[in-house]
């Protein structure tokens, strides 16, 4: 079954990275049809098979030659492996929730890589999202969202403004989202997560000379990976955080 789930994966991925595309430009994900970039030319059936189609066309489109990112294949194969992770942690139907939930953010996260932009469209789109799931199949208790959205919500606009603008709005509007998603305790967890991956890695980047001290980081990406490593291990990292701090 998980292999279903995996090819799935791939061809939800391929529609992500149509979204990633054209929602920071404003542009329809449905009209035009899928085409080239480069030349405009409408995509073949045999063009729109994940990955396979890149390894088969070496990376350039069969019409013009144009190069095809790499980063289209490494988005479909991102979107499948975290399907098949997300259905072997929960099964079915509770997948399906995690799926759709993690497929925005994983639009957002390429986004704000490449923009350092979250598109308040996808922000209201995940909102509206986990209203709805908060009713039909709560995820955690309504006081522990709504305190959680505060928090998330409110931490991160103090940040900005002390820090005369290190959040952007995205951030601020994102963690709100997912502390209505999340509830307060797992909250604090994943910003703590999310604040350590960006340390790290904006250490490593200026140690490397890829950034420099005034350049800007998106944090949404971090906050996307923390979510998913609180989905999938955040019991246990509490637990067992609990267990080694004898609280």
């Amino acid at each position: 079954m998980w292999l279903v789930v995996f090819v799935f994966g791939l061809f939800i991925g391929s529609f992500l990275n149509v979204c990633i595309w054209r929602i920071p430009r404003e542009e329809s994900v449905v009209f035009p049809p899928s085409h080239c970039t480069g030349c405009g030319r409408r995509l073949g059936a045999l063009e729109l098979i994940p990955v396979l189609s890149f390894l088969w066309q070496r990376g350039r489109c069969a019409g013009c030659g144009a190069e095809v990112s790499w980063r289209y294949p490494a988005v479909e194969l991102a979107s499948a492996v975290m399907f098949v992770l997300l259905f072997l942690r929960f099964g079915w139907p509770e997948f399906v929730i995690h799926a759709v939930f993690f497929a925005i953010l994983l639009v957002i996260f390429f986004i704000d890589i490449d923009h350092q932009i979250i598109p308040n469209r996808l922000v209201l789109l995940l909102l509206g999202y986990s209203l709805l799931i908060q009713v039909v199949w709560p995820q955690v208790a309504w006081s522990d969202a709504l305190l959680g959205g505060l928090l998330g919500g409110g931490l991160f606009l103090f940040l900005a403004v002390v820090s005369g603008g290190g959040m952007g709005g995205g951030d601020i509007k994102l963690v709100a989202v997912l502390g209505l998603w999340y509830g307060w305790a797992q909250l604090l967890l994943l910003m703590f997560l999310a604040f350590l991956g960006g340390g790290l890695i904006g250490g490593i980047l200026l140690i490397l000379g890829i950034k420099k001290r005034k350049d800007g980081i998106p944090f949404g990406p971090f906050l996307v990976l923390a979510a998913f490593v609180v989905t999938m291990w955040g019991r246990q990292l509490l637990e067992w955080y609990l267990r080694i701090s004898g609280l």
